[in-house]
């Protein structure tokens, strides 16, 4: 008698037991005073900075700027996708999960001032947001957006006139691909960067980097003072002035600078 043929075309899976979306605990955000006193301090700054000071990951360097010259600081608000999993979602129910997903989930809890760090896995097939979640984003008030992954809708979200930093654009929806909308205000990780809610985020055209919230004040304090001198060591080194002695400042040319920020 020959051995009879498997067949799993009337298998159904258990239904699923995660109760999805996973929602973070509620956060501080940074004072609007702290977020104005970075506002003059680019990535550069921050990141070199914060590496002198022992924090060594905090450039993102996965998403690119979209929008050339435009330039954040606030609050993280953070949205984390997961690989997706049949026995948890299935495909044939992934568009319609969405709107009960994290995914829709975060844009309820953002306020005036935020960023959207979103957590993709660098994935090519996941458009996490498009031109209408773009729209309402902005509408709450919402700064800019960071995705360690893709977006859709780019000629539209393009017409919404949001700071967007990127890695890259697709034609797919949210939960079409490989990854599903997971959880909100949950520690993520975009490009091996761990980002918690209530960080700061910086963000130009040299990427994003986020200021843990712990040590934003000791940051804000000391990448002030960096950027007073910079600007007498731009003015100096502009004239013709010695490299050597205006970057970084020798003692003589701190002297100098002394006098000169006195005078002004």
């Amino acid at each position: 008698m020959p051995r009879p043929a498997e067949t799993f075309e009337n298998l159904q899976l258990p239904a699923a037991t995660i109760d999805l979306p996973i929602e973070g605990p509620s956060f501080a955000r940074p004072s609007r005073e702290l977020l104005d006193k970075l506002s003059a301090v680019g990535t550069a700054t921050a990141s070199a900075l914060l590496h002198k000071m022992g924090v060594r990951q905090t450039f993102m360097a996965g998403p690119l700027p979209r929008t050339p010259g435009r330039k954040v600081v606030g609050s993280a608000v953070t949205l984390q996708f997961m690989p997706k999993r049949e026995d948890v979602l299935a495909t044939a129910e992934a568009y319609s999960f969405e709107k009960t997903s994290a995914l829709w989930a975060v844009f309820e809890t953002v306020q005036p001032g935020d960023i959207l760090m979103i957590q993709a896995w660098n994935d090519p097939y996941t458009g996490c947001l498009g031109e209408m979640l773009a729209t309402y984003f902005k509408g709450r008030g919402g700064v800019g957006i960071v995705v360690d992954g893709c977006v859709r809708d780019w000629p539209g979200i393009q017409e919404v006139d949001i700071p967007l930093w990127t890695c890259g654009f697709t034609p797919n929806y949210a939960s079409q691909g490989p990854l599903m909308p997971w959880a909100y205000n949950v520690p993520v990780s975009l490009s091996n960067v761990l980002v918690l809610p209530g960080d700061i985020v910086i963000a130009d055209d040299d990427g994003s980097v986020v200021i843990p919230i712990k040590i934003a004040k000791m940051v804000a304090e000391h990448t002030i003072k960096h950027e007073e001198w910079e600007a007498f060591t731009r003015m100096k080194l502009a004239q013709g002035g010695a490299l050597r002695k205006y970057y970084p400042l020798s003692d003589e040319g701190w002297i100098e600078y002394e006098a000169w920020k006195k005078s002004q």
